[in-house]
């Protein structure tokens, strides 16, 4: 069935229900940004692939929100649906609720449905339609009906995740969460989101690509922990581990139920991290306390196990890294290497990495103008074969056991113009001087940002997406509640966060570049005026000298650059073959 048939099917059923306009947020009940099949209706209703977007959808006219990573793929993927693609996070963007006010006549209803949008997105909606005579209807699962043939919901086991990795036990964990309730004086809280979940019981799942992760609850209050998960998910031995370590398990279908029947009692919420059916359960019987998610908050600051864990994963994947690339200098132009093929051929180089269980994203693997699609995933059609003279971007991940990974490479496949050395400078010095940042502690995100982007903007460029987002320990590759772009975000930066960071320059039909690693950051000095936090940099894998103008960095960035490699070499040696040890010294050679 074709998009534009969709959209027929679901205008019909929505005239049958007196509906005038319907909202398709792509999520789940947890808000994921990655999704099971069964839960991907974005991509269902209109054949947009990205992970991020909305759908609007009236009698007459039918919208896309998505913002700049996926602008280029949008445009590709929508034609001939119908549906009208709009750049989200723009300064002239009209917004989801200016154009349904703008499309729908006083008196009119707006459908979606409730466990897709955040309680906080779904009142600030209800109010700004209200004011203009529209009605918000929350309960509303159209595509259920329409979807025929929607893919069966996960089923994979849960794991146990062993402190061994974690650091901290389950008991412990809870005991966290439970301490910080106890500070806001409340007495009960529910864990909605996947990776929180995963965190606060030591669990880990496969039902979600590239998330180590399972869909579930988690309520938590003074005296007990229930874990809402199917029944057939959880073995037996497990659930007799949780049961003795005071987690009850129940099914997944049981939680709007047991919200039903709460005492009354001071409950802590996350507006913005609960459902709005979920949300509305709890108020009904309950006072709520919002809040950011405990567990959020927890998890974001990694303990030391956590970070030794992330170093060493760091390594492993820099030893796959650097092998892979020997490979592909040692294969370019002898055989054919396309996108798809050098995306698989690297997931095999890391397969051979101790505590290796897969991806953390879909490689973004884009040579030539792919590569300015921020977020290219390249499939059979769009695939091409890698080219002498031409600039290929990687952006790629591992899940290991005790670590997650994220970095992306820019690389020159020939001859090199200035003007491609240009740019890649401009976008190198940006994640030197980010990582070379040193700031007061309770420094929030945005104001970091600049330092990744002085040297695009003094040169009238600039990217769309953010400059760092936090990375989860055998997680969510994307973590909050930090993160460092030009939006403001009230979280600061905290010793044991780790984050990405990654500028970038795009040029649209020509190429794309970025140069990431992923940071940790540490206490870098206390003194009379306060605590100063700074960062240190994980990833380990060279940088392409051949794109770097060394003329355009300063003394203390070149100075960061030669010694990053050395610190390549040494750290990534001693694992390494002979002959990619002495591949690697040339490739970090000092400038």
């Amino acid at each position: 069935m074709k998009v534009i048939d969709r959209i027929t099917l679901l205008r019909g059923l929505m005239k049958e229900k007196g509906i005038d306009a319907y909202l398709i947020h792509g999520t789940d009940p947890h808000l994921s940004e990655y999704v099971p099949e069964a839960w991907r209706t974005r991509e269902w209703i209109s054949g947009f692939t990205g992970s991020y977007g909305k759908v609007a959808i009236t009698l007459e006219h039918a919208a896309l929100w998505t913002d700049s990573r996926y602008f280029i793929q949008a445009e590709t993927q929508l034609t001939g649906s119908g549906i009208e693609m709009i750049k989200d996070r723009q300064v002239d963007t009209i917004t989801v609720d200016k154009w349904l006010v703008q499309e729908l006549k006083p008196g009119s209803i707006v459908a979606l449905d409730g466990l897709t949008i955040s309680a906080a997105d779904a009142d600030t909606l209800k109010q700004k339609l209200g004011a203009n005579g529209i009605t918000l209807a929350l309960d509303m699962d159209l595509v259920s009906v329409i979807w025929e043939n929607r893919p069966a919901f996960p089923q994979s086991p849960v794991a146990d995740y062993p402190v061994l990795f974690a650091g901290i036990s389950r008991a412990e964990k809870l005991a966290q969460i439970r301490n910080r309730l106890a500070e806001s004086q409340a007495e009960a809280t529910l864990i909605c989101q996947l990776d929180d979940l995963a965190w606060s019981f030591n669990l880990r799942g496969n039902d979600i690509s590239y998330n180590p992760v399972f869909p579930g609850y988690g309520y938590v209050d003074l005296q007990q922990a229930i874990l809402f998960v199917e029944d057939t998910k959880v073995s037996p031995k497990l659930k007799s581990d949780l049961e003795r370590e005071g987690v009850r398990v129940t099914s997944y279908e049981s939680i709007l139920s047991f919200l039903e029947k709460l005492n009354s009692r001071r409950f802590y919420l996350d507006p913005d991290r609960t459902n709005s059916l979920i949300y509305s359960a709890v108020t009904k019987r309950c006072e709520v306390i919002n809040g950011l998610s405990v567990p959020t908050l927890l998890k974001s600051v990694k303990n030391k196990v956590e970070i030794a864990g992330m170093r060493e994963a760091h390594v492993r994947d820099g030893v796959a890294l650097v092998n892979f690339l020997y490979w592909f200098e040692e294969n370019f132009e002898k055989e054919r290497i396309t996108e798809l093929s050098f995306a698989e051929e690297l997931r095999v180089f890391r397969a051979e990495q101790a505590h290796f269980m897969g991806e953390s994203f879909c490689p973004i693997v884009g040579f030539g103008s792919h590569g300015a699609i921020v977020h290219y995933s390249a499939t059979p059609e769009s695939d091409v074969e890698i080219l002498p003279d031409g600039i290929l971007l990687f952006d790629t991940g591992g899940q290991y056991l005790d670590g997650t990974t994220d970095i992306t490479r820019t690389i020159a496949t020939g001859i090199v113009s200035l003007k491609q050395q240009t740019d890649f400078t401009l976008v190198l010095k940006g994640t030197i001087q980010l990582a070379k940042a040193i700031f007061p502690e309770n420094t929030k995100g945005y104001s970091l940002d600049i330092l990744a982007r002085k040297a695009l903007w003094e040169n009238g460029l600039n990217y769309g997406h953010g400059t760092g987002h936090g990375v989860g320990h055998y997680l969510s590759v994307h973590e909050g509640p930090m993160a460092i772009r030009q939006e403001y975000n009230a979280e600061p930066i905290r010793a044991g966060q780790i984050l990405s960071d990654e500028p970038g320059l795009y040029r649209k039909d020509e190429y794309g570049i970025r140069v990431e690693n992923v940071i940790v950051c540490r206490v870098e000095s206390q003194t009379d005026l306060g605590n100063f936090l700074s960062f240190d940099t994980l990833t380990l894998c060279p940088i392409d000298r051949k794109l770097v103008n060394k003329q355009l960095l300063t003394s203390e960035e070149l100075n960061w650059l030669n010694t990053y490699h050395a610190r390549v070499i040494s750290e990534l040696g001693p694992r390494l073959k002979p002959t990619v040890l002495k591949w690697l010294i040339t490739q970090c050679a000092p400038l």
